[in-house]
């Protein structure tokens, strides 16, 4: 993630049927389910996203049920990383595992405004908000979890480790 993205500000306690609701759950198929994302929240919001912006959330972000199809439809939205105040733990495990970043960072999720121009640094653990000039620190991915989302999830990485 070396662009200047776009942060999507959202709420506390999204959960995954805000995400994508029930009624699209008839596919696994990513840009089916990116159509919809956010559907449960506000209809039509991933019209005004463009690939490669950044979810922007607030306490508790994937509380719900376990689904993986949220995770999924937020990556076939174009989008490659949620940074949170706080993840539901099931969704935060999920999200690796399909090969969405997330970024927990705390009470200083409050430096971060809807449409603000953001540089994310996962290896360094380093969110510099260019619209503001704050920087925000938050635990860096691990390698072994960057080596994960570099093969775009949990499965595409064992079957390499396998392969190799």
């Amino acid at each position: 993630m070396a662009k200047t993205i776009k942060a999507h500000k959202v709420g506390d306690h999204i959960d995954t049927d805000a995400i994508i609701p029930a009624r699209f759950l008839v596919t696994t198929d990513p840009d089916e389910l990116g159509a919809n994302c956010m559907e449960g929240l506000e209809p039509g919001w991933v019209k005004r996203v463009g690939s490669g912006d950044v979810i922007v959330a607030g306490e508790n972000f994937g509380c719900g049920s376990s689904r993986e199809h949220a995770p999924i439809a937020i990556l076939g939205a174009g989008i490659p990383a949620v940074i949170a105040h706080s993840f539901a733990r099931i969704f935060y495990r999920n999200g690796f595992n399909m090969g969405l970043a997330l970024l927990e960072v705390g009470d200083d999720i409050a430096k971060i405004s809807d449409g603000d121009d953001l540089d994310v640094d996962l290896k360094a653990g380093c969110i510099k908000n260019v619209t503001t000039g704050e920087e925000i620190a938050c635990r860096p991915v691990p390698p072994f979890m960057q080596e994960i989302l570099n093969q775009g999830g949990l499965v595409p990485y064992v079957k390499k480790q396998l392969q190799g």
